[in-house]
């Protein structure tokens, strides 16, 4: 590329002196010539790297249509949505959890029915257990005062405890997996969504391909390339879902199983007085009050 600004130079120097003023003008036009093509030269290989084509995400985004746009945006909401739930309900479990067993240490440390019934009436039933066991007392001694007034209350006073606390159960199950739909939803459409944009994507790839002068590999690629990203956009929305739904239903099934032998155990304490638990390898024994014994 230093050729011509050579060349260039040494005609001007080759001039005759009788010419000095119109050769030297010649030659410094001709040396600003090659000066600017050389600069072209050399500015062109850069000004095609700049000028290459964005084969980012974005880019695919920009350039699709309205569905398109429409499945991305979709794709976005259930992401919002899945994380939106597994950060609640992971605090909201470590709340539980930890109340939970605040109360059963109470509860199994107690001294009577009575200072646990004090104990729900000062803090409020804040946790599946001290619910359970504030529905469950306050239903014996409704029945024992009252008696069978009406038809769900129909029964003796243990079928009328058993009904009371199978329906707190089924209270705090319903609450256990309220958001779960939604994460079970997402895992698993999600990836169906985002192949449906892949495929949108590759239908009007290959259409403004065949509809163009001349097809090379750099123009297949590009548009194919940018519409296989929906398909891992759609992977990466569903698989943290499918991974928190299958913890918290685990979760959730061995903290109802222990819920459930807590109600074993109150209700044999309700029913008989007296009920022996073992707790952190240690025998602990629960008496009624008197109050609850008369």
């Amino acid at each position: 590329m230093s050729y011509p600004l050579t060349s260039a130079v040494i005609v001007a120097q080759a001039s005759p002196a009788s010419g000095a003023a119109p050769g030297a003008a010649s030659g410094v036009d001709t040396t600003a010539q090659a000066a600017s093509q050389a600069a072209q030269a050399f500015s062109a290989p850069a000004a095609g790297q700049s000028g290459a084509p964005d084969m980012g995400f974005m880019h695919f985004v920009m350039q699709s249509d309205s569905v398109g746009k429409f499945l991305f945006l979709t794709l976005l909401v259930m992401s919002a949505l899945s994380w939106y739930f597994i950060f609640v309900k992971s605090a909201s479990n470590y709340r539980m959890r930890r109340r939970s067993a605040a109360f059963l240490n109470k509860f199994w440390n107690a001294s009577s029915l009575t200072q646990v019934e004090n104990e729900i009436a000062t803090h409020g039933a804040q946790d599946p257990f001290s619910h359970l066991t504030s529905h469950a007392v306050h239903a014996k001694a409704h029945h024992e005062q009252y008696g069978a007034t009406k038809l769900e209350e129909a029964g003796s006073n243990n079928e009328f405890i058993t009904r009371t606390m199978r329906k707190v159960m089924d209270e705090e199950t319903s609450k256990l997996e309220n958001g779960l739909t939604v994460l079970a939803s997402i895992g698993s459409t999600a990836p169906f969504v985002g192949l449906f944009g892949t495929v949108w994507g590759v239908y009007h790839a290959l259409v403004n391909i065949g509809m163009s002068d001349g097809v090379t590999i750099n123009r297949i690629a590009g548009p194919v390339g940018e519409a296989l990203i929906m398909t891992g956009l759609g992977l990466a929305v569903a698989i943290p879902a499918v991974l928190a739904y299958n913890t918290f239903v685990r979760s959730n099934r061995v903290f109802l199983g222990r819920l459930d032998a807590f109600a074993h155990d109150l209700f044999a304490f309700l029913s008989t007085g007296q009920q022996v638990a073992i707790s952190d390898g240690k025998v602990r024994a629960l008496r009624r009050s008197a109050r609850g014994s008369d």
